[in-house]
């Protein structure tokens, strides 16, 4: 490794009843404990707007050519932490906080319809669940702003990638317990990246 790499970890700013996105908590957890000797953390608060969230991670891909990028969502309503494959272009009618929503519900006109990460997600959320963690694999993200996000950093960064998408409820909503999962699982998509799984 030269001289240490770069890893973006994105959460979302405040958005209905979080005051304080526990994505973005998360990720200033894990700015807090890094991911090991050779890797720097870079943490960026989105807004959950299109159009901020849009030029926030291009200017991430264009400036700090980063290894590898993690946006971190919450799931309303879910109790585990989900990996997703996927990024998908066009279907988004929901407005951000700002009452905004793309014209031609896009992410990136003209774009690929989806994009899948290089890291193969199945095969990191196989490996935790055998370990008796709380990790399920996903190939929709649900078309708001963390799929939008996940979609342009997939877009301009050539797909290295991931999105995560936390608990709202239940244990691992503690960032003791959760803050060092997401390390690890970070750790394991890196290690995947420098050593790629055959594709199954």
């Amino acid at each position: 490794m030269s001289g240490g790499e770069i890893v973006v970890v994105t959460g979302f700013g405040p958005f209905r009843q979080f005051l304080l996105n526990p994505s973005w908590k998360a990720a200033q957890g894990l700015k807090l404990v890094g991911l090991g000797e050779q890797t720097g953390v870079y943490i960026k608060e989105l807004p959950v707007s299109y159009i901020k969230t849009q030029q926030i991670i291009a200017e991430i891909w264009q400036t700090l050519h980063p290894k590898f990028a993690v946006h971190l969502g919450v799931a309303s309503g879910s109790s585990v932490i989900i990996l997703e494959q996927t990024g998908k272009n066009s279907g988004y009618r929901d407005k951000d906080v700002r009452g905004f929503c793309p014209e031609s519900h896009c992410c990136v006109e003209g774009g690929p319809q989806k994009l899948d990460s290089v890291l193969n997600m199945r095969a990191v959320s196989k490996d935790f669940k055998q370990a008796g963690k709380d990790v399920i694999y996903s190939r929709d993200a649900g078309r708001y702003l963390c799929d939008f996000a996940y979609y342009c950093s997939l877009y301009h960064g050539q797909r290295r990638a991931a999105l995560i998408h936390l608990p709202s409820s239940g244990s691992l909503t503690s960032a003791d317990k959760l803050v060092p999962l997401l390390q690890t699982l970070i750790q394991t998509m890196l290690d995947q990246l420098e050593d790629p799984p055959e594709r199954a």
